[in-house]
């Protein structure tokens, strides 16, 4: 790590800008991976002989993966820093995508998809601490939105240009061209982020891993931390199921769109999701009135998904999927909302296990949805209604358990 003198955190250098770039472009190859599923779900269940169930588990095993390393990953960063921490997890995600482009049956694919979950895990949450630890405070959730904005390129590629690609030469050609990229991410990360000192750092003794765990375990017991988890558990996952597993299939089955004209309204639903972010992240309200932004727009997409559920009209069901991605970037919010709900000593920790909340709630979703879809369809069901009806049902209860659950001391 660099021996680079303290700066000072009202000011961040260009040096500074230049190093969250390149950590942003992991993360915008987990964007990428974690939204495969909806455009190649139709020729993987050709090739491997799909149902619901089998393709929410594809979908649902790279959350999983990545959502079951949060925890590792944070300690990691507490102990080994940033640069370290991903230069060593992301080579697997590399490796998952070799093995899955080569893969000759279910059990490999599933295989790969682990593992890209795993060598992803510290992508996002990489970006953040490095904002909590050198960026000001103040512009946490703006910077923090322009991030995740910047990041959601990986988005773009898996609308319009991943369809094309496939209709081209095959699925398989998807992921050779996504494991160049991750070859290429970490090129620059290893090449241009040597992370600076921090003042904080100065005399502090470095944790055991005993110990890291230990203080991992002590979020658990603040009461605060359940309503934030369990908002954390359905908000994002809401937008990565619609965008990421069940678009593509519903536009195709629904509406008899192409495998490129669902991609258009995927790519469509990711640029403007790409706005949301940063316009929330200007928007913040600041502490004394943000949890109630976060639980109006939770209840607003919950109502959006119920509506939209029912809806069998073409134009309904491309322009819900844009609605509902400019407003997912109200989820930045709960960034700042977890950076202002714990003391600076525990910032990392408790994003990591926000972070932690929000895939393992995106893999849950994800699977759920499939045993929906395939119980739907059982009973003579339109599969995507249910699938739909049961993400706003989610949503409601996570707004609820937000609203009930005790909210931090300094923000009630």
């Amino acid at each position: 790590m660099s021996s680079a003198a303290p700066l000072p955190s009202s000011s961040p250098t260009r040096a500074i800008w230049v190093m969250l770039f390149a950590l942003v472009t992991a993360f915008a190859l987990s964007q990428a991976f974690r939204t495969v599923a909806a455009i190649m779900a139709t020729p993987l269940q050709a090739d491997f002989g799909l149902d619901a169930k089998a393709l929410g588990l594809f979908a649902g095993a790279f959350h999983f993966a990545f959502g079951a390393m949060q925890l590792f990953m944070g300690i990691g960063i507490d102990l080994h820093g940033v640069r370290r921490t991903v230069l060593l997890a992301f080579p697997v995600a590399v490796a998952g995508a070799v093995l899955s482009a080569v893969s000759t049956s279910f059990g490999m694919l599933l295989a790969g998809q682990v593992l890209i979950g795993i060598g992803c895990a510290p992508a996002f949450l990489v970006c953040t601490v490095f904002i909590a630890r050198h960026m000001p405070p103040q512009r946490f959730a703006a910077i923090s939105g322009l991030a995740m904005s910047v990041g959601g390129i990986g988005l773009l590629l898996t609308g319009t240009p991943l369809a094309w690609l496939i209709e081209a030469s095959s699925w398989r050609m998807g992921f050779w061209v996504l494991a160049g990229w991750g070859v290429l991410a970490w090129v620059l990360i290893w090449a241009l982020v040597h992370e600076p000192a921090h003042p904080t750092d100065a005399g502090r003794k470095k944790e055991s891993v005993g110990q890291a765990l230990a203080g991992f375990g002590t979020l658990f017991t603040l009461p605060h931390t359940w309503g934030i988890l369990l908002l954390a558990s359905v908000g994002y996952a809401s937008f990565v199921s619609l965008r990421g597993l069940w678009l593509g299939p519903l536009l195709i089955e629904r509406h008899g769109f192409s495998l490129v004209q669902s991609g258009n309204v995927a790519l469509v639903m990711s640029l403007v999701s790409l706005a949301g972010p940063p316009l929330f992240g200007r928007l913040d309200p600041g502490p004394a009135t943000r949890r109630r932004w976060i639980t109006g727009f939770t209840w607003l997409v919950a109502g959006l998904f119920a509506a939209f559920s029912f809806s069998h009209s073409a134009v309904i069901d491309v322009v819900a999927p844009v609605v509902i991605g400019l407003l997912s970037g109200f989820m930045i919010l709960q960034y700042a909302d977890v950076r202002a709900a714990y003391p600076a000593s525990m910032t990392g920790r408790a994003l990591s296990v926000f972070t932690m909340a929000m895939f393992m709630g995106v893999a849950t979703m994800q699977w759920f949805t499939g045993i929906v879809a395939t119980a739907a369809q059982a009973q003579g069901i339109e599969p995507f209604t249910a699938v739909l009806a049961s993400i706003a049902a989610l949503l409601a209860l996570g707004a609820l358990a937000f609203v009930w659950l005790p909210g931090p001391p300094a923000q009630k």
